[in-house]
């Protein structure tokens, strides 16, 4: 998982470039926990020479802010978001690199 991003304010319409790698932003409440490289922020895609891997990008509507320590790792956020999920969206993108 590259980006664990929570708390994001429900009326943010999108996301300025280059966040920095910090668990407590300058976006309202927004806070980010650690990634699979075990640092806050997004990191981005990096797979093997080949095929292409395919990257997911979840967004769940929340019926509250999670309670929730800044820099918590994805199962933290998950187990603390169950039953307030009100809705959610998906994008997959696709990543290769070249082989050398």
């Amino acid at each position: 998982m590259h980006w664990v991003l929570y708390n994001l304010p429900a009326a943010t319409a999108q996301l300025p470039g280059a966040i920095a790698k910090v668990e407590t932003l300058d976006l309202g409440s927004a806070r980010q926990g650690r990634n699979d490289f075990r640092h806050p922020g997004y990191g981005g895609p990096c797979p093997p020479p080949g095929p292409a891997h395919r990257y997911f990008f979840k967004l769940y509507a929340l019926d509250a802010p999670l309670e929730v320590r800044p820099g918590a790792q994805k199962k933290d956020v998950e187990a603390v978001m169950r039953g307030h999920t009100l809705g959610v969206a998906q994008l997959m993108g696709t990543y290769a690199r070249r082989k050398r």
